[in-house]
């Protein structure tokens, strides 16, 4: 089989926005995430456990079901969109959930170009 010079574009100055709220919350904050500027988001099912514990003194149920949305998007975004999050799931509000938001070195991403593109030679297809 011949082997082929393989060129990527991998998308530089990234952030990675980290939401975990209450099952069924998510959809609320990815429309507001959305509408804020974030291309496309990633929700799946977790478990959570441990303040579960210490905000039953406060007489706060919460439930160990979550959502867990992920959005990456450029570092021009991000605060927009922190911020939009925050106030969708009401994140400040004890209990209602969590957010952090972390850099992305590198990513390929495929569709609409996002952050800065740095082009990338493999080099093990020569």
């Amino acid at each position: 089989m011949a082997s082929k010079k393989v060129n990527r574009k991998y998308q530089t100055n990234l952030k990675l926005i980290t939401c975990i709220v209450q099952r069924g919350k998510a959809d609320n904050i990815v429309k507001a995430a959305m509408t804020a500027g974030a291309p496309a988001a990633t929700i799946y099912f977790a478990r959570g456990t441990g303040i579960r514990e210490r905000l039953g003194l406060l007489k706060i149920f919460i439930s160990p079901e979550k959502e867990v949305v992920e959005m990456v998007m450029p570092n021009e975004e991000a605060d927009k969109v922190f911020d939009a999050v925050v106030e969708a799931g009401e994140l400040d509000i004890p209990g209602m959930g969590f957010v952090y938001m972390t850099s992305v070195d590198k990513a390929l991403m495929l569709g609409p170009s996002a952050g800065t593109v740095a082009e990338f030679d493999s080099g093990h297809n020569k």
